[in-house]
């Protein structure tokens, strides 16, 4: 029950009853309601500060989430980059080795990417480092393994095209058999027939009947089919691409004509002593990139290690050559 509130009237010399107005009782209500509504928002406020809503706490939860997938993810691509840098140690030191190209630079693989802005969009929120950080790091994945399947489709082509080469290069011997006591003479300074002269030999005689079969010893195309009266005698050349020809000379016979395309093994002329030869026999050359090589190192295809080291010791005595 609210309290009667009196107050004294010194004309009348008595106490009156006072009387509140509404606007009184307006203003005092408003002032408890507004004094209310304040200190519930402070306790709020208070509540909110020491104590997580459930919205907030389920928010949370969603951001521990996200950060222990990112710290997966992380993992994951340490693991990858892993398995691409191995991949790309492979590619430069043994398939790119033996194809004879040349490496990958590291600047090309480490490449970042251009420009500042690419990554303005995840700016601005509590875990920006970390989603930048992340999806930089897959950008970089990303390219490196574009450059290594790039790379390898290079190295597929070089493979396709290797396989090719090594049908091209001369490997056989030129002459019918295993009897290397044919071989007459080798690579370098040799005594010239005729002359009786030390004169450098820029290739390998083997001796056999006039009339024995002559093979290619690489794919390639017949660049040569000549006559001459003295040097080579009758002879041919064959391109095999590459940089690599072969010469055959003092044939008494072709078996081919110019501009035609052979196989490795194919029969190409017969052996003879034609021009300034002694005695029949084939004198067999092999060029690269315009310059006479030994062909000794040439008969990798049909020679055992043995059968190799005794031709070898055979075409390297010093004797006299046969043309």
């Amino acid at each position: 029950m609210a309290r009667t509130k009196y107050r004294y009237n010194p004309g009348t010399l008595s106490y009156e009853r006072e009387e509140v107005s509404w606007k009184a009782k307006f203003l005092l209500i408003s002032t408890y309601i507004v004094a209310s509504f304040m200190a519930g928002g402070v306790l709020l406020l208070l509540f909110f500060y020491f104590f997580d809503s459930p919205k907030e706490k389920q928010l949370i939860r969603e951001l521990d989430q996200m950060k222990f997938q990112y710290a997966v993810l992380d993992q994951r691509m340490a693991e990858v980059n892993k398995v691409v840098e191995n991949i790309a140690n492979r590619d430069d030191n043994i398939y790119r080795v033996i194809f004879e190209a040349e490496p990958i630079p590291k600047n090309v693989r480490k490449a970042g990417f251009g420009g500042s802005d690419r990554y303005n969009g995840l700016k601005g929120f509590n875990n920006s480092d970390l989603v930048i950080n992340t999806t930089k790091k897959l950008d970089q994945l990303s390219k490196q393994i574009y450059i290594q399947s790039k790379s390898l489709d290079k190295v597929y082509e070089m493979a396709r095209k290797k396989e090719k080469m090594l049908a091209s290069i001369p490997a056989i011997m030129p002459v019918a058999g295993k009897d290397l006591t044919r071989v007459a003479s080798g690579y370098g300074m040799r005594i010239h027939p005729i002359f009786k002269v030390r004169r450098m030999h820029t290739g390998m005689d083997f001796t056999a009947a006039k009339g024995s079969d002559i093979y290619s010893t690489g794919d390639g195309v017949v660049e040569v089919v000549k006559s001459e009266l003295g040097g080579y005698g009758k002879h041919i050349i064959i391109n095999h691409g590459y940089g690599y020809q072969s010469l055959y000379a003092h044939m008494v016979r072709f078996n081919v004509r110019p501009g035609q395309k052979i196989k490795r093994g194919d029969l190409i002329g017969f052996i003879g002593s034609t021009g300034t030869s002694t005695a029949p026999h084939l004198h067999y050359e092999v060029i690269k990139n315009g310059e006479k090589i030994n062909p000794a190192n040439f008969y990798s295809n049909d020679l055992t290690p043995e059968e190799y080291q005794l031709m070898l010791e055979i075409s390297s005595a010093a004797n006299q050559s046969f043309d």
